[in-house]
């Protein structure tokens, strides 16, 4: 099975260009004020314009109101939402749109009672627990806590990178992994070199097996 790849924080049209070239499956809008990665709808709609056609992209939130993920999707037209904080199964299956989950792992039937609370969403991605942040800590997990049995795509994040995303693929086999500060020169600039040699890296455990 072919490992798919999401650039998460994609702040600058020539960083969207570089990673889809580079091979990315995925962008990752990000749509939370707190975040240095953040994004307007205005400038998330000039990104998404030049995300070539069957790049998915993909907008992410934490704890929103839902007039403001609605106003977001009527500036932008992403193909996925990504929902990043304490949102319920309700609220995210509300937009008539497909989406993922994210959660941060500290035991394993967080993963567990995820895949059974969320079984309506196209995915389940799996982050590293930070009591104060919600993603984007650049830190990895236990990944032995990741079950073998799961009923929905399992999207791999947390501290990944060049130098340890051929070993999280190996042994995790997730159906996608996603990566923001990992591929960054600084916070919200990504690094075409670095974007490069993590696809890269990606491809290599796959072609291998």
């Amino acid at each position: 099975m072919r490992t798919r790849v999401k650039i998460c924080g994609i702040t600058r049209k020539q960083d969207a260009i570089a990673a889809s070239a580079a091979g990315a499956d995925a962008l990752g809008f990000v749509f939370y004020e707190p975040s240095p990665r953040c994004v307007t709808p205005q400038v998330a709609r000039d990104l998404v314009g030049v995300v070539p056609p069957f790049v998915v992209a993909t907008g992410l939130f934490v704890n929103p109101d839902a007039d403001y993920v609605k106003h977001v999707l009527s500036q932008v037209p992403l193909d996925l939402l990504q929902f990043h904080g304490d949102e319920s199964p309700e609220f995210c299956n509300s937009f008539g749109m497909r989406w993922i989950k994210a959660i941060r792992v500290r035991q394993r039937s967080d993963i567990e009672n995820a895949f059974r609370e969320f079984h309506q969403a196209s995915g389940l991605l799996v982050d590293a627990w930070d009591p104060q942040k919600y993603g984007g800590t650049g830190q990895a997990f236990n990944w032995s806590l990741i079950p073998q049995s799961r009923p929905l795509p399992l999207i791999l994040a947390g501290g990944l990178a060049s130098d340890n995303v051929s070993r999280a693929v190996a042994q995790v086999r997730p159906w996608a992994v996603d990566v923001s500060g990992g591929v960054e020169s600084s916070k919200g600039i990504k690094d075409v070199e670095k974007i490069t040699d993590f696809i890269n890296e990606v491809h290599r455990v796959d072609e291998t097996d």
